[in-house]
């Protein structure tokens, strides 16, 4: 099993602030395990979303109706797939795997929480730009000012102008028309780092205060990455998802989670085990 200790980098900057982490791991072993599903979603940014000639549970975020209320069943989602990976949905190319699991699990102490994300990640991509990552795993945790924060998970923060999708703009990434989004993101590359972000009204991803760190391991074809951050406080329930690029993909090109939410000493789709 190759091991490595990832330390901490604010997004866009190249100078690491830390290196390893001191705390006490949780025993993963006695934590509960939540799988989610992640897939490819292809063209369906904010604006796909919030029109109802395109997408039919419209109607129902507007009535404050979650995405994974309607969309999960008996543990996987009932999407149509073809549907997703057909021309006009998806005009680059679809991944050959458009939708696995991820298991998610959560613990928490007086100082840090703890997550960890155990996949395979598939290989086959349409897109395979980024040369220096095989992986790159990411988990967005949205203020209470994004637009449908507790419903979508990270939808609010893709829209139609992003780098990567059709005719956009390919210096725009990721942005917020209100609130913000904060970020920790895990990269496969040797040498890679943590990278502590936000994203913010119609800015890019900046500094954020998340304080994290990580480390991966890879055995066979499993990765194993657990994230330590900051507490947000016990009793709270914090909205969160998840996004994983494999197989050397870059931008929209990866597979993502509807909106879940943690509960740290709270209720929650996925509850962190206090340590």
């Amino acid at each position: 099993m190759k091991k490595s200790t990832l330390s901490i980098m604010l997004l866009g900057s190249l100078l690491a602030v830390g290196t390893q982490a001191a705390f006490a791991a949780p025993d993963w072993g006695k934590v509960p395990k939540r799988d989610i599903n992640v897939f490819h979603a292809a063209v369906s940014p904010m604006e796909w979303v919030g029109k109802k000639s395109d997408h039919s549970g419209t109607a129902g975020l507007k009535k404050g109706e979650t995405c994974i209320g309607c969309h999960e069943e008996k543990g996987t989602l009932n999407f149509d797939m073809k549907r997703l990976a057909g021309k006009d949905m998806e005009p680059k190319g679809a991944p050959k795997t458009m939708m696995y699991p991820v298991a998610v699990q959560a613990a928490y102490d007086a100082s840090n929480l703890y997550l960890r994300l155990t996949f395979k990640a598939p290989a086959g991509g349409a897109d395979q730009s980024d040369k220096d990552n095989e992986v790159k795993a990411t988990v967005m945790f949205p203020d209470a000012q994004v637009q449908l924060a507790n419903q979508a998970g990270c939808w609010a923060s893709c829209h139609n102008d992003a780098r990567t999708m059709p005719g956009a703009d390919d210096k725009k990434t990721k942005y917020t028309k209100t609130g913000a989004y904060e970020l920790m993101q895990w990269k496969s590359a040797k040498g890679a780092k943590v990278a502590n972000g936000t994203v913010t009204t119609e800015r890019k991803m900046e500094g954020g205060s998340l304080g994290a760190t990580a480390e991966g391991t890879k055995s066979g074809d499993t990765y194993t990455i657990t994230f330590t951050r900051k507490n947000p406080g016990e009793g709270k329930t914090v909205p969160f998802g998840l996004a994983i690029h494999a197989d050397h993909a870059s931008g929209r090109f990866h597979h993502v989670s509807l909106g879940y939410t943690l509960g740290v000493g709270a209720d929650g789709d996925v509850k962190a085990l206090k340590q």
